[in-house]
Order: structure tokens, then sequence, then C-alpha cells
């Protein structure tokens, strides 16, 4: 039996006859009516009216808060994530996770209904807890909310505590708690809130064990983590990674399905991270209240280094490596950084003065800007929906450095279809950012290089680092063969001469 896909499907006959009779049910425009809007979104005129919107987004840059806060309990070993909200809620957390790592992601919920709209979720929430516990077994249960848990005010913490006290679950069973309500922040805020309900709960002062924290944030690459943990591990350095999902979310198949692959930050590692000697975070906008819980009730080194992509960042976050633990950095990495060094003079003139459209997550971006000035190309358009002003700034410094970040502007609390009118009035080479932004590729005709979170059209990029001198090399790659893909795709389309097969 032949299974075709659904674009040669819905191309057969059959199904274009049925598309264009529904149109006389839909009192639709018609098809002209359609192209002429179309063409005014393009225009200057469309972008002033676009820009001037407050009322709605359009195709949003970010995720909400419980989603971030499901993937830091990922990041634990045998750790249940628990969401108190509705099925759907969770069905998409869970969903959206697939559909990025192509892995299942164990997350319950207390399946929260207009009863407990009325009434309070305290039943859903002790029923489900004793039900989770009783069949899968976890270690530790990280609860978080949804909307309607924030909207009726639910208490968590009075609910822990009744739950216990009822035996629903045992007395010494760590459950941590964050107020993660959907309806403001984004999956950053949620990541950073249940990291410190983790934490605040876990750690266990006593003696100093000489050990550096390593914080990734909210990071859509297990390659990534893997990455940063081998860097560690070549230059000698003892350290824990706190919220490690690397092989939580990219495990191997075994033939046997496991509720809680082999992986995560051990409980007993996350209790004595109190004792470590500095935390570094890589990513300033998902710590914030995990960075006030470290330097301030555990009176501990906390240091934001930013997300080590490209040679400068990488750079930095070596050498604050070294100086917190006294480790040099060996010359296994510095052969590593040579040869990225050297692939870009390669590659400089395909890349060199190429104008970028750049959508994501702050600190992702922060990383990205850096590493497009380090090699010649330039940030023209930087929209950051869940951005801030400390954001903006630290970007609007990182392009005044450069030359080629004159043309830039940075766009906070924007979204796509802002994005989109820029595109359109002020034409870019490349445009960088998640599968969501496929549709701009789309419209605008622009080459998309697929980086950030969510990848969901692609498989397997999640898979290979972006982080250290090794993934400065992977970035390179992505972006001088997405610009020579492109060469080939033109030159094919208009027969010229220079289909060339040496570049």
């Amino acid at each position: 039996m032949e299974i075709k896909d659904h674009n040669d499907l819905f191309a057969e006959p059959e199904y274009q006859a049925q598309f264009e009779a529904k149109k006389e049910f839909e009192n639709g425009c018609s098809a002209a009516q359609v192209a002429e809007i179309a063409e005014w979104t393009k225009t200057a005129e469309y972008r002033e009216l676009n820009f001037s919107r407050e009322a709605v987004s359009i195709n949003p840059a970010k995720a909400c808060q419980p989603l971030g806060a499901v993937l830091a309990a990922l990041g634990f070993e045998k750790t249940l994530p628990f969401v108190q909200g509705s099925q759907g809620c969770t069905a998409y957390f869970r969903s959206y996770f697939s559909r990025h790592f192509k892995e299942p992601i164990a997350t319950v919920s207390s399946s929260m209904t207009e009863d407990a709209a009325v009434f309070g979720g305290l039943s859903n929430m002790s029923e489900g807890l004793e039900n989770a516990y009783a069949l899968y077994k976890p270690e530790m249960i990280a609860v978080s909310t949804t909307c309607m848990a924030e909207v009726i005010g639910d208490d968590l913490q009075a609910y822990i505590k009744q739950s216990k006290a009822s035996g629903a679950i045992p007395v010494d069973l760590p459950v941590p708690y964050a107020h993660t309500p959907s309806f403001v922040g984004s999956h950053l805020n949620g990541y950073d809130a249940m990291l410190r309900g983790i934490l605040g709960t876990l750690g266990t002062p006593g003696e100093a064990n000489g050990k550096l924290n390593i914080i990734p944030g909210f990071d859509g690459y297990s390659g990534n983590l893997r990455e940063i943990k081998r860097m560690l591990d070549v230059m000698g350095v003892d350290h824990t990674m706190l919220a490690d999902y690397s092989d939580v979310v990219d495990g191997g198949n075994t033939g046997c399905y496991e509720l809680y692959p082999e992986g995560g930050t051990k409980l007993a590692d996350a209790a004595d991270a109190v004792n470590a000697k500095a935390t570094i975070s890589l990513q300033r906008a998902a710590t914030v209240k995990t960075g006030e819980l470290i330097s301030g009730e555990w009176g501990q080194e906390f240091v934001v280094v930013g997300e080590p992509i490209g040679i400068n960042a990488t750079d930095a976050f070596l050498a604050e490596v070294s100086r917190l633990s006294g480790a040099p950095i060996p010359a296994a990495l510095e052969a590593e950084r040579a040869r990225a060094v050297d692939a870009i003079v390669d590659s400089h003139p395909y890349v060199h003065n190429k104008r970028l459209a750049m959508v994501g997550d702050p600190d992702l971006l922060v990383g990205l800007i850096s590493f497009a000035l380090e090699i010649g190309m330039k940030p023209v358009h930087i929209v950051c929906t869940n951005g801030d002003k400390k954001f903006k700034k630290a970007a609007e410094e990182l392009l005044a450095s450069s030359p080629f970040g004159a043309e830039a502007t940075i766009w906070i609390k924007k979204d796509l279809w802002h994005l989109r009118s820029l595109m359109f009035t002020e034409p870019v080479d490349l445009l960088v950012g998640p599968s969501n932004a496929k549709f701009l590729w789309k419209d605008t005709g622009t080459p998309l290089v697929r980086i950030g979170f969510p990848l969901f059209d692609r498989h397997h990029l999640y898979k290979r680092p972006i982080v250290g001198y090794e993934g400065a090399t992977n970035l390179l790659m992505d972006f001088v063969n997405t610009v020579l893909d492109e060469m080939d795709r033109k030159a094919i389309a208009t027969d010229s001469p220079s289909f060339d097969l040496i570049r």
C-alpha cells in the first residue's frame, strides 16, 4: 500500500474540486480581492498601520510559562512534571516538545474542569498527586500552573501541604512548585520560576564541594548541553549542570520505553549545588529569580556570561570558567578555536555583507548577533517578542561595537507579522529563526536559516551544538551553505552558466 504525503494527496483532482466547491459556502472574497489586499500588506503604508496595533498579537515568537516550567523539571532525574490545569494544556506542552525533540515527553495533569473553576483545584491536585505517585513512582514531582489555576487563585504551597498531611503522597517526597500563569511572561519566566522552586526545595547547606554549577537556561538544543559539559571535562573542571535534560529529551532507542530515561541532574547533586564555589548562568532572561536565590539566600557568586555562541562569546565563557575554577584553557580547546577561525576565513567571501533578519529569544539573539558581526554579516531587523529593555540595551551596545551593526534596529514586544512588514519594506538576504518563521520564508522568498526553538519542520537539528568553537563551525556551515544553496537555485531558475561545481 502506498501512503501519499499530504502535499501529493491534496493535489489530486477530487480534493481540488472539493476545495473549489467549499468557496460557495465560505462567503469569501474573490481571488482578485485577496491578491489586491495581499499586495497592499507589503507596502510602507500597511507597515505603519501594522506597527500601531496594540490589541492583538499575530504569531508571536514565544511560548507560555508552563512550557518552560516543564522543561526545567525534565532536567532532574526521575522527576515527573505535574501541571495544575486542564488536560488540554498539558497535551499542548507534551506535543510541543515531542514535535521538537521527536521523543515522548512524560507530563501529567490534575485534569481541572469547570467544577474546579468554581470550587478550586485542591481536590484535583490532591487526587492527581496521589495517582501520579502511585502509578509512576517518581522521586520528585514538580508542580506548575496554567491560566485556570492562576485566575481562580490556587495556593500551591497550601495544597501540597494538605496533600502530604492527608497521606496522598509521602511527607518526605520533594514537591517543588512554581506559579506560572500563561497569560503573562513567556517560557523563559516559567523555566526560571520552576528552577528556583526546585533548587530552593532541594538545596541542603553543608561543606564546600569546590564545584562550579552551570545553568544552561531554556535551550532547545540537547547538543548544546552536551557540548558545554564536554568543554568543561576537557578543562578538567568539576561541575554540576543544573536542569540537565539532554539525555531525558534525547535518549537512545533500546527497544523498551523508559518513563524516566537515564539522565537528568541527580537530586543529590542538585541538593549539593548550594555548596558549590560559584554558579554560571548562560541565559540572563531565564535565570532572574534563580539568580536572586543563589546570590541572596545561598550567598554564592552568581555569574551571567551569556550563551557561548561564536568565537568571542566562547572565549569569554572559558575565561570565566578558568577564573572561577583555576583551571587553564587546554591546548585541545585552542586547537578547536583555530579550526573554527580557519573555517570562517575560508567562507568569508560568501557571507560578507549579507543582510539578516533575526527572531528568537533574547540571550540566543545576543549570541547570534555577536557571531554574525564576527563573520562580517549585517543584522538589520532583530525581533524579540519576549525581550526587555535590558536585552535591547545589551544588543544595541553589541551592534554599536562593529561597523556591521550600523543598520540594525531592535524590536522588542513585536511578533512575526511585524517582521513580515519589515522584510517587505526593507528586504534582507537571509532570515534567521525557528520553524515558525518559515511562513515569512514563504511570503517574502527570503531563505530561512533554522536556528532556535522550536524546530518542528526539520529533524534532529537540536542534536547538533551551536555553542562553543565546534558550534561556531556548525553555525557557519548553516549560514554559508544556505547562501550557496540559494545561489544554485537562482542559477537553475535562470539557466545561468554560473551553476558552479566548486566554490
